[in-house]
Order: C-alpha cells, then structure tokens, then sequence
C-alpha cells in the first residue's frame, strides 16, 4: 500500500518558489528596509563621531614633517651615532643644504621650524634666520657645505641640534603622549621635563579632583530638589521645574560672566556679606580666578543635569512604599534610608556619570572664572589647537583624557552596575 501523505521535493511558496528561498529573500528585504531606516543616523554618528576621533587618535602619533621636508637628511642621520657627542660629517651637511634648498622654495622649513620647536625651543628661529641665508647656496658648485652651515648660525655646529633632528625623524612617534604626560622623548630614550615645565599632571589631577567635587555639590544640592519636585503637587512642582530649566534659557556665556560679576571682591556676595557682618570689609572673601570660582559657577550650571535624571527616578518611587515600612514601625529616617534612598540611587548614579562627564570637559567657564588656578586639561587642549598650534600634543591630551573617562566609566560599571543606571 502506498503512503501519499508524504511529498516529494522542497515546500513551494505561493508563487511556486522554495519556501526557504522565499523566507531568505524576505528576510534581506526587511534588514535592508531596516537599515535605510536607520542609515542617516550612522551616517551622522560616522562623521561627526568616529571619524574626528579617529583623526585624534591619528593625530596624536603622525610625525612625517620631518622625513618629508628632509628626506635626505634623516637618511644620513641613520648612519650617525648620535650619543657619540662627534658632529656628524660632511656628507650629512651637504644633504641638509640640498634638503633645506628644496624646502626654502616650497616654503616648508618653517613649518618644520615650528614643529621642531615644540620639542626644543629656538629651533623655529634658527630655521626662520637659516633660510634666508641657506637659500644663497648652490647644492651642485658651492660643497663643502659644512664650514658654511655653521658660519650661517653656530648652532649648526651644536650635536644637541642635530640630536633633536634626529630624534624626532620618525614616521609616528610616542613624543606627543610624553609631552602630555610631562616627559619628553631624547635619543637616549624617555625624560623627564624639567619641572618648571611640568604641569600637565597637574592639570590632570586638578581636573578630576574638582570634577569630582561639582559631581558631589550637585548631588548634596540636586537631592532635595528632586524629591520636592517628585513629591509635591503637580501645580506647585511645575513651576519649581521651570525655575530648573530657567538656566536652559540663559547664554552660557551670560551665566558665567553674572558669576564673575558676582564672585568678585567688590561683587554683590561680598557686598552682602560685610553688609551683614559677616566679613569685614578689608578682609573680602577671594572667590574668583581661583578654584573656587570655579566649583561654584560650574555646580551651578550643572545642576539641572543632576537633577533632571533623579527627579525622573523619584517619579517611578510609590509612597506607599514608605507607608508600608512606617506600618512595620519604621521611623521616617529609616524609610527613608532604607526604603527610598536605595530606590533613588539609579537616578543618582546617571546624574553623576552626566554632570562628571560634562564638567570633565568644560573650557569656557574654568576660562572665564578660573585665572590660573582654576582652568582644566581641556583649557590647555584649546590653548594647543587655537594659540600654539601644536595639535598633536593636543590631540594626545584628548586621548588621554577620553582613555581617563572610559577607564571611570567601566569602574563605575564594576562597582554600581551600569544596568542599574534610569533616566526614568
């Protein structure tokens, strides 16, 4: 007898093809639908994300000024021992001034100048003054070359010259990440700067240090204001929440200088202050270009984004969770630590990460308010890319910085929990 309930063959879809054929090629159509959805987002997280910070991290090792501006120079430099205290010989200097020829007419040595000089300074200017002399010399009739290169300037006819030259020849280089951590890259390896140069470690720890201060004064002064917003009838909490996003509506710009104005000695504070007795007159309180000037204008600007996530935390907190551990002879501190303290931490810790990471990064109000004592890494960053131009120790400092915050980021993920981190 013969069975006919089995079939023979693959399983045809409605328009007689494979099912499984049919199923692959409704699959592909609905990623593709999915991915055109979301393309000009990933376009956008492309280049305005992952490619600048690409380019940092490229930046902050590309060393090619040199070799390209006097290839025939670090070529015979790789043939002098440079601890060897000798200068090098002829053969360098007349690759120098067919190098140098070269570069004076592309009106590349000065650049080179400059790059020079972030590492030893007065290399700018003795390239600058070298050219206009250089540039007289024929490199095919006027050998040797070595006794006129040093009569141009002497020194021409100092190994510690030549050194730097050679030490920064490199394609990519560490010289850059040295700097920034105060170190600086010699031909007999890494050294400390000397200390009247040191002051980018400085920087850093002082960025963090008051980076961790605001992160708590907003937490100390966010707090309260959360939970009144969250707890509060909703006519009154509405207008305490426009007086949180009233800030939103003001210039940065505007805010920081009200607070320069403020903190000054002859500022409205001070004014209130002897006003009330508090401080004599000739002893006025100094709370600008200072550390403090700047924790106060910065928590201040901050704050809502403090209070913002914990407020939105505390919403989803029921009260009858307190009534419940007040019915089982809890005091009100103790349901308040026990019950809706822990409940509220998530949005705690995700006002902490926002407020630490924004403020670690700050410029404009450490610029204004700070002076000297009170600016940031990211002071010296901008100062590097806008005034110095040497964007590559700029640009290391950014690595550096950013490597700082995700090395924070996953320890507060070992420790709390990312998980456990609401915005509501």
């Amino acid at each position: 007898m013969t069975d006919t309930s089995t079939q023979s063959g693959p399983m045809l879809a409605a328009d007689g093809t494979p099912l499984k054929k049919s199923l692959a090629r409704a699959l592909r159509l609905q990623k593709m639908r999915a991915l055109a959805l979301i393309a000009p987002l990933l376009i956008f997280v492309l280049v305005s994300f992952v490619i600048p910070i690409g380019s940092m991290l490229f930046r902050s090792v590309e060393n090619g000024s040199v070799a390209e501006t006097l290839p025939l120079t670090v070529a015979e430099l790789q043939n002098w021992d440079a601890t060897s205290g000798e200068l090098p010989d002829e053969a360098l200097y007349a690759a120098f001034t067919t190098d140098m020829v070269a570069a004076i007419e592309a009106k590349k040595h000065t650049r080179l100048g400059s790059r020079l000089n972030y590492e030893h300074t007065g290399m700018s200017s003795l390239f600058r003054k070298s050219g206009r002399q250089i540039k007289k010399l024929d490199p095919a009739a006027d050998a040797p070359f070595k006794d006129k290169i040093i009569d141009i300037d002497k020194k021409w006819g100092d190994v510690e010259t030549w050194q730097v030259i050679k030490t920064h020849s490199v394609k990519y280089t560490n010289g850059y990440f040295l700097n920034a951590i105060d170190m600086q890259r010699t031909v007999e390896g890494a050294k400390a700067q000397p200390e009247d140069k040191q002051i980018l470690i400085k920087l850093f720890q002082r960025t963090l240090f008051m980076s961790m201060v605001i992160t708590v004064s907003c937490i100390l002064l966010g707090y309260p204001v959360a939970w009144l917003l969250a707890n509060l009838p909703a006519r009154t909490a509405n207008v305490l929440m426009i007086l949180v996003l009233l800030p939103f509506w003001t210039s940065l710009l505007v805010r920081t200088s009200a607070w320069k104005v403020m903190l000054q000695q002859q500022g409205v504070i001070n004014e209130v202050l002897v006003w009330l007795g508090i401080v004599a007159d000739d002893a006025r309180l100094v709370m600008i270009n200072n550390q403090l000037g700047t924790i106060i204008a910065m928590t201040h600007i901050l704050l809502p984004f403090m209070i913002l996530p914990m407020y939105s935390v505390m919403q989803t907190i029921k009260p009858t969770y307190l009534r419940a551990a007040k019915s089982m002879g809890a005091t009100n501190w103790t349901a308040f630590w026990r019950v809706y303290f822990p409940l509220s931490v998530p949005g705690i810790g995700a006002g902490s990460i926002l407020v630490f990471i924004l403020s670690i990064g700050y410029y404009i109000t450490p610029e204004i308010v700070g002076g000297t004592k009170g600016v940031f890494i990211s002071n010296r960053i901008a100062y590097h890319i806008s005034s110095s131009l040497n964007w590559g120790l700029a640009a290391a400092l950014g690595t550096i910085l950013l490597a700082v915050v995700l090395v924070l980021y996953w320890a507060y993920d070992k420790i709390v929990g990312i998980d456990n981190v609401k915005l509501g």
